[in-house]
């Protein structure tokens, strides 16, 4: 039977040196490789719910598993406890691992590896540990990750033309954050069905695009978003100024002060979008 390989990571999911570590694993044989990422929470204060953090985990081991796929190195993931130590034991023990590979920044930048993660786990599991080291700064591909935040606009035509667009000229790969009207129930379910709406559209096309639902307050999406994902630009979609509460508490402006990154801002007015028909004001 093929070796089973747990793959463990958290913000260098997709990156370059982690998927080179899994592809030479592969080529070696007799592999199957499950992937896993924490629920980590972000590093500032804001309030942040706790399904916004599974998505966020999830949106990092679907990085490393579209990535595989272009290898076609078939690999299935899971998303599982907050603290690193215990995720990795547990999905020991639930998936039957035989190897380990662990992901982390270089050692001056890693709460891992000052946590002795790696050693940690070797000792507990007595399994094989490859600790892969991956640099962001250095490990940048030619593709640009741009950060979509929509609420009721989500199923615009505008912004879907939008991303369609930089999809065809550059490669691209879009996160996309759906804040959500209020608390948990109804306000979530509506904004996952704007999200999946508009990545389904996306995936139809072929676009690499991934995402889940943020904070009611769009600014706090936004900064809790900017910890969670690869950011190199935004597109914020927002209803026309005069009916959309995101312009007029000045989102656009006080976003471009909280990142370096450029941001654009598509305004749709869904009175002309018959599918948007009688949303709110957003």
């Amino acid at each position: 039977m093929a070796r089973r390989v747990l793959v463990v990571a958290n913000e260098t999911h997709g990156g370059r040196s982690l998927v080179d570590a899994i592809r030479a694993r592969h080529e070696a044989g007799d592999a199957e490789f499950v992937v896993i990422a924490p629920q980590n929470r972000p590093h500032s204060g804001y309030v942040i719910y706790d399904e916004a953090v599974r998505d966020a985990a999830r949106a990092r081991v679907d990085a490393t598993l579209h990535a595989l796929r272009e290898h076609e190195i078939a690999a299935y993931g899971d998303v599982m406890d907050p603290d690193p130590y215990s995720a990795t034991l547990d999905a020991v023990r639930e998936y039957g691992i035989d190897e380990i590979i662990i992901s982390t920044h270089p050692e001056t930048r890693s709460g891992w590896m000052r946590r002795d993660l790696v050693e940690r786990v070797h000792d507990a599991t007595g399994l094989p540990v490859q600790h892969v080291v991956v640099d962001l700064a250095a490990d940048r591909d030619e593709t640009t990750h741009t950060l979509v935040v929509a609420n009721h606009t989500a199923r615009g035509e505008p912004l879907f033309e939008e991303l369609r667009k930089r999809a065809a000229a550059s490669p691209h790969t879009f996160t996309v954050i759906v804040p959500q009207d209020g608390g948990e129930g109804h306000h979530t379910e509506k904004a996952r069905a704007r999200l999946e709406a508009l990545l389904g559209r996306l995936h139809e096309e072929g676009i690499p695009a991934t995402g889940g639902i943020g904070d009611p307050d769009p600014y706090t999406a936004v900064a809790n978003a900017l910890q969670f994902y690869r950011v190199d630009d935004l597109i914020i979609s927002t209803l026309p100024k005069m009916r959309s509460r995101w312009m007029r508490s000045d989102l656009i402006g006080r976003v471009q002060k909280l990142t370096a990154a450029p941001v654009q801002h598509v305004e749709i007015d869904i009175a002309t979008e018959p599918a948007q028909a009688g949303a709110k004001a957003a």
